[in-house]
């Protein structure tokens, strides 16, 4: 059977794409910054898409957008500790927490999350983090080079190292991570070719410029359709998990593709 293992949960990802609901406990996300800044509008939207049917929740304290100004531990972790620890009692998902910082990382661990998931691609530290609990990762490549699985395999072979089973990674493609938009087409349309047998691969296309440059309206309405048929083709190419900012659209569209998919 085909599992994403975090901590205390082991996620089925046969024949069934999961949806991750994104939080953004940011002032400066890309398409949401401010919405949920504060502890306790970030608390009721968690559990808003933990109602609405999300399968995993990211929480991330740090934007990642273009041009975004990169924020030290102490503060990131001072925007994530309330808000993890008014959730720690009250999720049912697995939470996982989007950084890059070790010293973040242990301290989401120590607060009941489940995953960890690491947009630099897990370096030594991060590695050691993981090893010390059961916790889930997620591996994210990022750059324009795109002899992505080459990379994966080298960081399974880390994981490896650390003691950290294949059924507790999770590979990201990382779209829009330092890659035109072109690559980023690439990508999507061949994850097949990137994906490794018995790994879940996770995609993050929401609301990003690969499904909106071509609009006249770029507002977040315009670019829902778009996500949608995006991470449609995602998941007939592999993806075992989708990131989305609309967690009821996505769960839907997914729903219809799986059957679709499934009856092959």
């Amino acid at each position: 059977m085909n599992v994403f293992k975090a901590g205390k949960y082991s996620i089925d990802l046969e024949n069934k794409t999961r949806v991750m609901g994104i939080l953004n406990v940011t002032p400066d996300s890309f398409s949401d910054g401010q919405a949920w800044f504060s502890p306790e509008k970030a608390v009721k939207r968690a559990l808003e898409i933990q109602e609405l049917g999300a399968d995993i929740i990211d929480i991330g304290a740090q934007s990642t957008r273009p041009g975004c100004v990169k924020i030290s531990p102490e503060e990131e972790i001072d925007r994530l500790y309330p808000v993890l620890k008014k959730l720690k009692d009250h999720m049912s998902i697995p939470i996982s927490v989007d950084t890059f910082y070790p010293e973040v990382a242990k301290l989401a661990l120590e607060l009941g999350v489940s995953i960890i998931n690491d947009i630099s691609g897990f370096g030594e530290d991060m590695f050691k983090v993981a090893s010390k609990s059961k916790c889930g990762i997620i591996i994210m490549h990022s750059g324009s080079d795109i002899n992505v699985k080459e990379f994966f395999e080298k960081k399974i072979s880390e994981a490896d190292k650390f003691g950290i089973s294949k059924e507790r990674i999770c590979l990201d493609p990382g779209i829009g991570f330092s890659k035109d938009r072109n690559q980023d087409r690439i990508m999507i349309n061949n994850l097949d070719k990137f994906k490794i047998k018995g790994i879940a691969m996770l995609v993050g296309i929401s609301r990003k410029r690969v499904v909106s440059e071509f609009l006249e309206n770029k507002d977040n309405l315009s670019k829902l359709p778009c996500t949608i048929a995006a991470n449609a083709i995602a998941i007939d190419r592999g993806a075992n998990i989708i990131r989305v900012h609309d967690v009821k659209e996505a769960i839907f569209a997914s729903k219809v593709v799986d059957f679709i998919k499934n009856s092959r």
